[in-house]
């Protein structure tokens, strides 16, 4: 039987309280040690350019991204096309977690290469859900490559 994959988790959250309510949620179903915050988009490209598949490295690659849409410096949209136009990079699933559901904005990042668009839920129950539903789906459910 094969065991379960413990996804490590990069979030691109520039409201300071969205960012601690999506940690403690997610913290449910993942070890604090797998889940990485950035505050921006600017941020969150630092961190891929830090990182490498070298065991032990403190900027692991992440096995996915949660990328809010509207934030300072680099917004998702921007931060989406670069991440998608990186040879290494785009291979990683991004997850558009936002409070948009603008038909423009669900349009635009798919295009841009998104793997998810969810709109944020209005209470901490239901964020719990959504993050255990994601975590399930990206931990059980789909093969990612290595």
């Amino acid at each position: 039987m094969e065991t379960k994959k413990i996804l490590r988790l990069l979030i691109a959250e520039d409201d300071e309280d969205d960012r601690l309510l999506i940690t403690k949620a997610f913290q449910k179903c993942i070890p604090k040690e797998n889940i990485t915050c950035v505050g921006d988009g600017e941020e969150l490209i630092q961190y891929l350019n830090k990182t490498s598949l070298a065991e032990n490295c403190i900027f692991p690659i992440p096995d996915i991204i949660l990328l809010d849409l509207n934030m300072p410096k680099k917004d998702g949209r921007t931060t989406l096309q670069v991440i998608k136009s990186h040879e290494e990079f785009r291979k990683i699933p991004v997850i558009i977690f936002t409070t948009s559901n603008l038909k423009e904005d669900i349009l635009i990042t798919y295009t841009l290469g998104a793997s998810s668009f969810i709109s944020k839920p209005s209470t901490f129950g239901e964020l719990v859900k959504v993050t255990k539903e994601i975590e399930s789906y990206w931990s059980n459910t789909v093969l990612l490559p290595t």
